[in-house]
């Protein structure tokens, strides 16, 4: 039976570990990208000579040309070098360019403090040679350049379309793509120069965490936008249009996007898993060197027929981003990473199905430790598991040479996890006995008393020491015509769910629970741990007492049975406490004056008409807690009559208006009362109506008064 036990609690280990790898939290998540990136690091792409180069705005260029951003019509003779002089296939810009050039000199020249010094209007045909941007505008115009857009501020949401046509084959697979919420603009004159319009941001929040995957299709309020890379293949092939497909049975799913002959596998939301290689610096060209004066043949042989982005390096232009690989690169050169890795074919990619892979993976590795713990214990377990695991390595080795990434740390520390829970179930079984006595002594006395049990072990024997305590009674009211209105084990159903409330009560204020009476309880605090706070401490309890009563009526009230009820009974004072008994049977109690006089204060509270009664020497540690004095009572066995108050709430209700108010009035009908012997209607009406308006168990309690005088 241990085994099949043993068996079952194994398969529920799996079947809850499945449930975590599907649901995929953060922890899993952060895991499986960091094998990934492992894996990359190991097996990084080779770095070919691609038709591919980089035209670096870095921090030379601008110590030499100034800073940025610089005039548009140096990027317009950047533009006219890189073409028609270099022979650059394509000029893609991960730059902005989304207001107007405020250096242009016919934009400085139309503001009207510097019309105002001029003799003369210039002519519209010399602004329209020294505007900036149209100089820019005209060095695109007859060449393959493409012009970025990228993520608006929220605040200042904008749109702007592409010049791509988009074709979508299955299930409308747009709809799934990352979506910008607005874009930012393109200066009109340049936009209509441009070939091509692409996004340059290289994540979905363009956030300076490792980049892997990059999406190379957006959403957007103007349409579909491709990423950079994607967009500067297009225009370098001469395409017009971009073709993205998804299944036919998955609404808003991409699998793949094409451009002329090549074909881009992506995620389901159009993203591509970035195969990094080690930053080269054959890859960039100073864009000083572009600009500088003469023609340099070495430029050319460099740039001629190449794809050529331009952007910048510069630290302070903050376009620099971490790769898996552990290298600083600008953003730019990610770019020109995927559009390496297009041209030569060389993907990651990951699906649904590699993830279910992975879950049969985890399932085939943890069954065999199951399995084979279960007969051969933990050693040998350990040893099949660390061969399973080495399996799993070797596959997901031999998946990522092929381009495919198989998570191997899921199977590997789900698989782990699984053991360490296994070992600790198998060590608490051989543990049982012990534990067994310790949860069957547990049931008898309270967890502080055990614990000081566990501390102490053979010093606990029969005796005791007098303590101060405040001791509580807590009784059933009208418990035997109930009894006789319910079968014996619905009865003890109902016993035992309403002490099993009212016991965490006590318990939660670190009370001792002394015994169970029939219907009744019997609870103690500053026994066996000393506190100072143990009369507020079971004052607490017997509110929540009367709060948890609440809660347990609520459903009989709907269901029309009786309604319950509680008299509670709280006595500060000395008593021994300690073990007592025989030697063979002993338990943890206390005796004394005190504890009768709060078992008879418990019976007073149908005399008093209130649920909750407390002695003078319990009051005097309420600690700001609402009561109210109830005159002194006689009882069973005291020759003396015994003052006493009802708690009527906690510090709240002490510091509220109406209790305020109610206090006022209830002191002056009590000593109305002391000195007749009798009240008169008017102050008797404003004390109840005050009373009921704080808490309306009160009224009983008012509504008794006329029948107990005397004890004023």
């Amino acid at each position: 039976m241990q085994r099949i036990g043993f068996i079952g609690f194994g398969l529920f280990l799996l079947i809850l570990m499945v449930g975590i790898r599907v649901m995929d939290p953060y922890p899993v998540r952060a895991l499986r990208l960091f094998f990934f990136d492992y894996a990359q690091r190991i097996d990084p792409r080779e770095y070919a000579d691609l038709p591919v180069r980089v035209v670096d705005i870095d921090d030379a260029s601008l110590t030499l040309l100034g800073q940025w951003p610089w005039p548009r019509d140096r990027i317009g003779a950047l533009v006219t070098r890189l073409t028609e002089e270099y022979g650059a296939a394509a000029v893609v810009f991960d730059v902005l360019f989304s207001e107007p050039d405020r250096l242009s000199p016919a934009r400085i020249l139309s503001r009207p403090e510097i019309a105002g010094l001029l003799k003369t209007v210039p002519r519209e045909d010399i602004l329209d040679a020294l505007d900036n941007d149209k100089l820019f505008a005209r060095a695109m115009k007859g060449h393959q350049v493409v012009l970025g857009l990228a993520a608006a501020p929220p605040d200042r949401p904008t749109s702007m379309p592409g010049k791509s046509g988009i074709v979508q084959i299955g299930a409308e697979p747009g709809q799934g793509l990352i979506t910008y919420v607005g874009t930012t603009s393109v200066v009109p004159g340049l936009w209509d120069a441009a070939a091509g319009i692409g996004a340059i941001n290289v994540s979905p929040i363009d956030d300076t965490d490792t980049v892997r995957t990059v999406p190379v299709m957006w959403n957007s309020p103007s349409g579909i936008l491709p990423g950079m890379a994607i967009e500067a293949l297009r225009v370098a092939l001469g395409e017009s249009t971009i073709v993205i497909s998804g299944p036919p049975e998955a609404p808003g799913v991409t699998t793949s996007v094409r451009i002329g002959d090549y074909e881009v596998p992506t995620t389901p939301d159009g993203q591509i898993w970035v195969r990094y290689r080690h930053d080269d610096p054959a890859l960039y060209v100073p864009a000083r060197a572009i600009l500088a004066a003469g023609y340099d043949e070495a430029v050319r042989k460099k740039l001629e027929g190449q794809i050529v982005f331009v952007g910048t390096s510069a630290a302070g232009l903050l376009d620099i981003r971490s790769t898996p690989l552990g290298e600083n690169v600008p953003g730019v050169s990610i770019h020109a990473q995927i559009l390496e890795q297009i041209l030569t074919g060389d993907y990651l990619v990951r699906d649904d199905y590699i993830s279910g892979l992975e879950i049969i993976a985890f399932i085939c590795l943890s069954g065999i430790v199951v399995a084979v713990m279960s007969m051969s214990g933990p050693a040998v377990s350990m040893v099949a598991g660390g061969i399973s695991t080495l399996i799993v390595l070797v596959v997901s080795g031999v998946f990522f040479q092929r381009g495919v990434l198989f998570d191997a740390t899921f199977p590997m520390f789900g698989g782990f996890a699984v053991f360490l829970v296994l070992a600790a179930y198998q060590f608490i079984i051989a543990d049982r006995e012990k534990r067994l006595i310790r949860k069957s002594f547990s049931h008898y006395v309270a967890p502080s008393v055990l614990k000081e049990i566990e501390k102490s072990g053979h010093e606990l024997e029969l005796g005791g020491q007098v303590r101060i305590l405040t001791v509580m009674f807590c009784d059933l009211r009208n418990f035997t015509p109930l009894s006789e209105t319910m079968q014996p084990a619905d009865l003890v159903s109902m016993l035992n769910n309403l002490f099993s409330q009212l016991s965490d009560c006590v318990l939660r204020e670190q009370g001792t629970i002394d015994k169970f009476v029939g219907d009744s309880i019997m609870a103690f605090w500053n026994a066996p741990l000393e506190t100072e706070e143990h009369r507020r401490m079971a004052c607490n309890a017997a509110l929540n007492i009367r709060k948890a009563l609440v809660e347990f009526n609520a459903p009989r009230r709907e269901a029309a049975l009786p309604l319950l009820a509680v008299g509670v009974g709280l006595c500060s004072g000395p008593a021994c406490v300690g073990n007592i008994g025989s030697r063979q049977r002993y338990s943890y109690s206390a005796i004394g004056d005190t504890v009768n006089v709060a078992a008879r204060m418990e019976a007073s509270c149908r005399y008093l008409g209130y649920d909750v009664v407390i002695s003078e020497d319990t009051h005097s540690g309420l600690g700001g807690m609402a009561s109210l004095p109830a005159g002194k009572i006689g009882l069973k066995g005291k020759t003396e009559r015994v003052p006493m108050h009802v708690l009527v709430g906690d510090s709240s209700v002490a510091a509220s208006p109406g209790f305020a108010e109610l206090q006022a009035l209830h002191q002056q009908l009590m000593e109305e009362i002391a000195q007749t012997k009798k009240y008169g209607d008017d102050i008797f009406d404003r004390c109840r109506s005050a009373a009921v308006r704080v808490e309306p168990g009160l009224q009983k309690f008012y509504d008794k008064l006329s029948e107990r005088l005397l004890d004023f």
